[in-house]
């Protein structure tokens, strides 16, 4: 070990982080834009939500450096293309999360769907004001194992040269050098716990109720 190797190259571990960040945190936010109303949906379809859960589940088992690969060709970009990591982070995403939204939206007492309906909500008010804050807090569970699985995932994508952490993993192991391997790890996970205290502290701010509730407790 050569703990002298991490301030003197404290620039390129910084750039690299920025980069990782940047690959890993946009597909957390479109991973919720798009599960949360298929998972609503799911909900909403006694035959086909069932088929939608699976089929979206199914998608997490589909190899990352495989789907890495086969992305160039279906959309169009190069293989060194940052694009084709944000999308399969946000194929994983949705996988993980559309399950968890189902299970959150299905988990709501009818009698409070009801009660909204009977004071005159409509679909939409109904689903925005009562419908998702009472599936928050099991949606807000959900998007922190995907910025987990996501922060995690993004260190495949140096495999196909696209920058971000995982540069250190592939750069130390071709040199047969354990401090660059072990400060890539040691990253990664800093960024993962940085990124969920994060999370955390935004659902306290949008779902003030839940933080209240767990005091209570």
């Amino acid at each position: 070990m050569r703990l002298d190797w991490i301030p003197a190259n404290r620039e390129l571990i910084g750039g690299l982080a920025l980069d990782h960040l940047a690959l890993a945190l946009p597909p957390v936010l479109a991973s919720l834009l798009i599960a949360v109303p298929l998972g609503w949906a799911a909900t909403r379809m006694p035959r086909g939500g069932p088929a939608v859960v699976t089929t979206a589940g199914l998608l997490y088992a589909i190899p990352s450096l495989a789907l890495f690969v086969v992305l160039p060709p279906v959309l169009g970009t190069s293989v060194l293309s940052p694009l084709n990591v944000v999308v399969a982070l946000t194929v994983y995403g949705t996988a993980l999360l559309t399950r968890t939204t189902a299970d959150a939206f299905g988990a709501i007492p009818a009698a409070a769907v009801d009660a909204a309906t009977a004071v005159g909500y409509g679909p939409a008010r109904r689903v925005l004001a009562v419908e998702l804050p009472l599936a928050g807090p099991v949606i807000l569970a959900g998007v922190r194992v995907v910025s987990a699985s996501s922060i995690s995932l993004t260190s495949v994508g140096a495999l196909i040269g696209v920058p971000g952490l995982g540069y250190l993993f592939t750069d130390g192991f071709n040199r047969s050098f354990p401090t660059e391997i072990l400060t890539g790890v040691l990253a990664t996970v800093v960024l993962a716990v940085a990124a969920d205290l994060l999370i955390v502290a935004v659902g306290r701010l949008l779902l003030p109720w839940r933080a209240v509730a767990g005091k209570g407790a």
